[in-house]
């Protein structure tokens, strides 16, 4: 039992096995030697204008969009986002140059650019013709590049700008592998600090891409099988096995009933959308972090191990790693920072107020730019209605992070964490804890007031 325990936790750290290591040296010499540094970024760059044309295509042509884009208007929406990006590098270049108020509130003056757009789009209305259209167009597309645009004016405030090219950023700013309005990977100081700058860091990198590749594929079967058998609206493999559904329903089909979803159901449909959230965020960041690290940038998970997290504010570090950086970045470090003399005899205050910038406020303005298409539509009202119920997941979420954080600070120098069944408990807890507010959260049709009747319902008081 022991051997094979051995053989299996080597095959499952290949990356590391010194003598895979130096079979692929050998055999891969040349390959690895090529690839240098330069020569994989602009791999990156090629296929990210490649990224650009197909994702902007897509998008614009999709269902949601109910604005009709020929080629011609595509392809002066995607010229003019790259004279955005192209002037953004610029003005990040440029950074000491720049009016004194852009020089203090550079992200303020990006998200007001935006902002700016959407309202020349309710200005002119439906009768301004095909620039109308095109200016519709990158209305829709640009939240996809806010915040990376955002880490690129971070560099230029820092002075990092200075040599490096235009088409450096854009591995970036338009990443080629894939992703969602969160930046994997942040901007290019992260990225260059993780790159690798030898034939042999890159191996390591790419070998445990390939790792993370494997690891992502095997989740990503995982969820299927959950949601095909266990739980869920069902998919092919529950066709397959002749069942009509899986044996305990979607979270977000139990909600809208309220309390009078079955009581064991409930709860197991609780835990059971908890643990299809990280698959899910684990299959599909794993994938693409594998990609960064198979081009020499071995840059962190995205996931890491959530489920065995003891505290609710290491659950948020580890369940979307990205995300929870581009809330600190953008909004908890900056209101934390700019308190510091007027909170500095209340620093409990200080991290309140710093937490809520994040989790809360910089949470729901983060999907609030999701509504891209609503956004453009002029449909301001309706989109800000529809995070009503997540408005509610992210207070709970900022008051369970902030309090762990003070329970956190509270354990310091208290020795070793607790192990054998406290553990368990404590675990046991934050998967309890993130799994009711994810009610809130999860997708469906169901109201705000149905939500809060399945939750009393699960404590029997609906």
């Amino acid at each position: 039992m022991t051997e094979m325990l051995s053989k299996t936790r080597r095959w499952a750290h290949f990356h590391d096995d010194p003598a895979v290591l130096e079979w692929c040296r050998v055999r891969l010499s040349r390959p690895l030697a090529w690839l240098t540094p330069p020569r994989r970024r602009m791999i990156l760059t090629t296929a990210s204008l490649v990224a650009a044309v197909v994702g902007s295509a897509s998008t614009l042509r999709s269902r949601e969009v109910s604005v009709v884009f020929d080629v011609g208007s595509l392809a002066a929406v995607i010229l003019v986002l790259f004279a955005i990006l192209w002037l953004v590098y610029r003005a990040a270049a440029g950074f000491a140059a720049l009016p004194s108020i852009l020089r203090r509130h550079p992200q303020i003056g990006l998200h007001l650019l935006y902002w700016g757009m959407l309202g020349l789009l309710s200005v002119v209305g439906p009768v301004g013709g095909a620039w109308r259209t095109v200016l519709f167009g990158v209305a829709v597309m640009t939240p996809f590049l806010l915040w990376r645009c955002g880490y690129l004016l971070f560099s230029g405030q820092y002075g990092r700008v200075t040599g490096t090219r235009f088409t450096d950023h854009l591995i970036y700013l338009w990443p080629a592998y894939g992703g969602n309005n969160t930046p994997y990977g942040k901007g290019l100081d992260y990225l260059s600090r993780c790159e690798a700058r030898t034939p042999e860091q890159l191996l390591r990198s790419q070998l445990s891409g390939i790792r993370l590749i494997l690891l992502g594929t095997l989740w990503g079967a995982v969820l299927f099988v959950l949601e095909g058998l266990v739980y869920g609206d069902g998919n092919a493999l529950t066709r397959f096995v002749g069942g009509d559904k899986p044996a305990i329903p979607a979270l977000g089909q139990l909600v809208k009933q309220g309390s009078d979803a079955p009581f064991l159901a409930a709860w197991m449909s609780v835990y059971c959308e908890l643990v299809k959230q990280v698959l899910r965020h684990a299959a599909g960041g794993h994938a693409i972090i594998g990609l960064l690290r198979i081009f020499g940038f071995n840059v962190f998970r995205n996931t890491y191990k959530p489920l065995l997290a003891e505290s609710i504010s290491e659950f948020w570090n580890r369940y979307y790693y990205y995300f929870k950086e581009l809330l600190a970045n953008f909004f908890f470090l900056p209101t934390f920072t700019r308190l510091g003399k007027a909170l500095r005899r209340w620093p409990k205050l200080r991290l309140l107020c710093a937490v809520f910038a994040a989790a809360f406020v910089g949470n729901l303005y983060y999907h609030l730019l999701q509504r891209a298409v609503s956004l453009a539509e002029g449909r301001l009202l309706p989109a800000l209605a529809a995070l009503d119920s997540r408005s509610f997941y992210c207070l709970l979420l900022a008051i369970g992070i902030y309090v762990s954080m003070l329970r956190e600070q509270g354990r310091l120098g208290q020795g070793p964490r607790p192990a054998g069944v406290r553990r368990v408990l404590r675990i046991f807890g934050v998967w309890t804890f993130f799994g009711l507010i994810f009610i809130w959260d999860v997708r469906g049709q169901a109201s705000f007031a149905a939500r809060g009747d399945f939750f009393l319902g699960l404590f029997g008081l609906g």
